[in-house]
Parts: C-alpha cells; structure tokens; sequence
C-alpha cells in the first residue's frame, strides 16, 4: 500500500468529512458527554483534533521552509490548550476544527515535491519525513472519531485504513494476524495467531476494541499502552 502523501490526502479529505459530520451531531450537551479516552469529554477529544491539525501544519511549515517549528510549544501547553477548549459551545469547537482541517488541506496543498522528504521531528519518533504527517493525521482523525464514542466505530474505517494499520511500524507486532478467509495479513516469527476481520484486528492493535470477534491466544498489550 502507498505512503504517498499526495495520494492519502484524498482519504484524509474523506475520514475528515466523516468526522465532521459527527461533530455536527453533537449540539446541545453532546460535547460534555465522557468519550472513551480516560478522562477526556468528547470536547477534549475534538479540540485535541483541532490543535493536532494545527501541531501537523507547524511540521508542514518546518518542512517547506527550513524553520523549525516544533508540533507543539511543550507537552504542558499541549495539555493546556486541551483544557481550555473543551468546555467552549458547539457552535465554537465545531468552526475550530472545521477551520484546523481547512488550514492543514491548504498547507498541505502549497507544499512543494521537495519538502515532502525534508526531516521533521515530533514525539518520540526522532527524524521523520515529512510525508508521514498525511498519514499520522489519517490516524488520528480515524482513531479518535471512534473515541468521539458518538456511532462510529472500527467496523466504519475503510479497510484501506485497516490493513495499513496492521502494517504499520508504530503498531504492536505481537501476533501473526490471519483473516477470516485464512489469508495472512502480517507474519511475526515465534508469535501466536490471532484469526479476525482486518478492522477487528486493528481495533484490538489500537486499543479501539478488546479483542471480542477475533480467535486465538490473544498476547496481553500491556506494555505497548
């Protein structure tokens, strides 16, 4: 499957629709609801997704320009602009990320060939290319859409998104992961087989799902939470 930014950014356009159409739903008392990240609101989990769209165009910005401009000031303001937004009203949390999403599209759409393969550095994951913002931003709009708590779940994602899932570094290589059909997805030498539809084995991988629906001795993930 291609990591190719300029061919992602067009499922990134639709699981950043899908979200949005969500968020619209939850007027009223929607937001202050619990979501399924411990201790966030769902207006924790989309104003986090309206700050990350930000934090992903600092990266862009970093990437075209040579200017270093880190994802976020620090862990603490991070957490900071989480608080902060989550109580505003609907109306307010729903023109920010509809305005985040818009500003990373266009970033994404002024970057030249060239910045796509300079350097950037967030989390723990040292010197990366820029073009992996395309797809870490297709993660988190996908994974916390489930964690919005609000009828979308596992069984929605694309199976594109699934399968990639399961194929990426940053995912848990604990099982050799067969699909219900018998065809290997993932191999891991010396790994029991967990045996399951794409989308359950990705939810299970994620920590979007506890593993019901799939079969074999599931390996504790404990140490990759």
């Amino acid at each position: 499957m291609t990591a190719d930014p300029l061919v992602l950014s067009a499922e990134l356009d639709r699981a950043t629709a899908r979200l949005l159409d969500t968020v619209r739903t939850l007027d009223g008392n929607g937001l202050v609801a619990p979501s399924r990240c411990d201790g966030w609101t769902r207006g924790h989990v989309v104003t986090h997704l309206a700050r990350n769209a930000d934090a992903y165009r600092n990266l862009l910005h970093w990437a075209r320009t040579g200017e270093k401009t880190p994802a976020y000031a620090s862990r603490e303001a991070r957490e900071a602009g989480i608080a902060a937004g989550a109580p505003r009203p609907h109306e307010e949390q729903l023109a920010d990320l509809t305005t985040a999403c818009d500003l990373l599209r266009e970033s994404m759409e002024t970057m030249p060939a060239e910045g796509w393969t300079a350097l950037v550095e967030w989390g723990s994951t040292g010197p990366t290319p820029a073009a992996r913002v395309v797809w870490a931003r297709i993660c988190e709009v996908e994974l916390h859409h489930v964690d919005l708590d609000a009828g979308y779940g596992p069984a929605d994602w694309p199976a594109s998104f699934a399968l990639r899932i399961l194929h990426d570094p940053a995912t848990p290589r604990v099982a050799t992961l067969v699909s219900d059909d018998g065809a290997k997805l993932l191999t891991v030498e010396d790994a029991p087989v967990v045996t399951g539809p794409a989308h359950l084995l990705a939810a299970w991988l994620t920590g979007r799902g506890d593993g019901t629906g799939l079969t074999g001795d599931l390996p504790s993930l404990e140490a990759w939470k």
